[in-house]
């Protein structure tokens, strides 16, 4: 039986790639389930249409239409969620659970952008600040105004959030009026695809508001224009072929970065054993290594605890991480699934071995059977946990990320060396402090802010309604600086900023007014 190839939608129709594509399989029984190619694609055409036909009719709309149109991709996605959750469980390995911070995180992340840009009301650009007088008389006035970018924008996805990666770079764009190219990580592609498959066909969007091209990135940016933005999430690696690549420099295109981090936990210096706070810790760091396989860029990879609590967190941890079954995410006895793909555990095992000449193993379940698993060749992986007690000299621990279940407890003697080892992760995207104390998380907070797109405080009174370490919400920013690549995503209406141009208006007090009379407030 062939196996299906799945389309691109590329110049407002549906396109097949030529020759065998790549397949994408279960990472459990390492079946073949679809393929993706776009190879033959004309990228050339499918951008000129995605500016002329989707931007333009995008940018005729308020935003108050445009946040409509995100409503009505709310109901459209919600209608066929229960298909969603099978192609998730089948092509990425999830839980039901695990599919649901992606799934569900998608579509609440839209309905969040439908409201805040309901609120932006029947106006066509924004405005920023405040009028500035240019002359004595007040007559001649500055005033910045935010117009959305004539090009397009190209979304460059991972692998391990394939629905929530798209709708939450796609909810910002299309509310400010720019069309969306997106290319999703081959390994996952399915469910993005689904996704894009049933809004298309719902006839919601302008026609060519949203592409989608499934396979090789090649060629990619070469069709790229000057008014064009990409936003990219994935490895430091392909991030620096992404910045200097021709086009790009040449045609100064803007782009937003993510890029792997190593987040940090860290533990309040008097918070030892028995503390709210040591708790809170423990069950944190276990949710962050266990949640998605720990395949989340936002998940904790070094937990940062005063010395005379490294022994009794290392057992604490360890005790909580060898209840969590792994297997087969069909079984509803599985806590854990697996990996996304084989290729994902070869890489996932050999970080390990690296971590592991300069660090002990405090905790490794794949000495166990995984549940439910009956192919020699799957992409499982337990949790495993490694540390050191007297981590400062090291390195490679501040140096290299392992994508998956795998974290490391490190042991600090006095703060600021904990914060200085927390520094030579060299910036991230997340840091959670767990602490009672107001002048810890104030001092923590303006050491290490700078270092951090977030700074999460977990403490014993927002302990049962926090959101969670690496959870990403809506309206607040996600993103970080250095090695996290720099960018920034979400944070509310902060997030359109992206994809408008601002612009200062000099004119008369006359002209100034009559185009305020056609903008709204962008508040962030």
């Amino acid at each position: 039986m062939t196996t299906p190839l799945l389309q691109n939608f590329a110049a407002g129709r549906w396109q097949n790639g030529s020759g065998d594509g790549e397949t994408l399989t279960n990472p459990i029984t390492g079946e073949a389930m679809v393929r993706v190619s776009n190879e033959g694609l004309d990228l050339h055409e499918a951008y000129q249409f995605s500016r002329q036909e989707g931007g333009v009719n995008l940018r005729s709309l308020t935003y108050a239409q445009r946040a409509s149109l995100l409503k009505a991709l709310v109901e459209v996605l919600t209608q066929n969620k229960a298909r969603y959750y099978e192609i998730a469980q089948a092509n990425s390995g999830t839980t039901t659970k695990d599919s649901a911070v992606d799934i569900e995180g998608a579509i609440f992340t839209l309905g969040t952008f439908a409201k805040l840009g309901a609120s932006l009301g029947d106006a066509h650009l924004l405005r920023e600040g405040q009028i500035a007088s240019l002359s004595k008389d007040g007559m001649f006035q500055s005033q910045h105004f935010l117009n959305p970018t004539p090009g397009l924008a190209l979304f460059i996805n991972a692998f391990n959030f394939p629905a929530w990666g798209l709708w939450e770079k796609a909810a910002p764009a299309l509310l400010s009026g720019v069309p969306v190219v997106v290319k999703p990580a081959t390994s996952t592609a399915w469910l993005t695809h689904a996704m894009v498959e049933d809004v298309i066909r719902a006839n919601i969007l302008p026609i060519g508001a949203l592409s989608i091209v499934c396979g090789s990135s090649k060629g990619l940016l070469d069709h790229l224009a000057s008014f064009d933005v990409v936003s990219f999430t994935g490895s430091a690696q392909t991030a620096q072929i992404i910045r200097s690549h021709p086009v790009v420099t040449q045609k100064a295109i803007r782009l937003n970065i993510e890029a792997d981090s190593l987040n940090s936990a860290l533990l309040d210096p008097t918070a030892l054993e028995g503390t709210q706070s040591f708790d809170a810790l423990v069950s944190e760091v276990v949710r962050e290594m266990t949640v998605k396989s720990g395949q989340k860029c936002t998940a904790i990879r070094r937990i940062f605890v005063p010395k005379l609590a490294y022994e009794a967190a290392a057992k604490a941890i360890s005790e909580k991480l060898k209840r969590v079954s792994v297997g087969n995410p069909s079984n509803e006895a599985v806590r854990m699934g697996s990996l996304v793909s084989f290729a994902q555990k070869q890489s996932v095992i050999k970080g390990i071995e690296e971590l592991s000449s300069e660090l002990d193993v405090l905790f490794n379940g794949n000495s166990g059977a995984f549940m439910d698993v009956t192919q020699t060749q799957h992409a499982c992986v337990a949790p495993v946990l490694l540390g050191s007690s007297n981590p400062k000299p090291l390195s490679k621990v501040h140096e290299l990320e392992v994508f998956g279940p795998v974290a490391t407890l490190l042991a600090y003697e006095e703060l600021n060396d904990a914060f200085d080892m927390i520094e030579k992760g060299e910036g991230s995207l997340v840091i959670s402090l767990y602490s009672d104390d107001p002048k810890f998380v104030v001092q923590a907070s303006t050491r290490l802010g700078a270092h951090h797109g977030r700074v999460h405080v977990i403490s014993s009174d927002v302990a049962a309604v926090q959101t969670g370490h690496g959870n990403v919400m809506p309206v607040s920013l996600h993103g970080g600086p250095g090695r996290a690549g720099g960018g920034e995503e979400l944070g509310g209406l902060r997030a359109l900023g992206f994809y408008h141009r601002r612009t200062a208006l000099q004119a008369s007090s006359l002209m100034v007014d009559a185009l305020l009379k056609q903008s709204a407030v962008w508040v962030c």
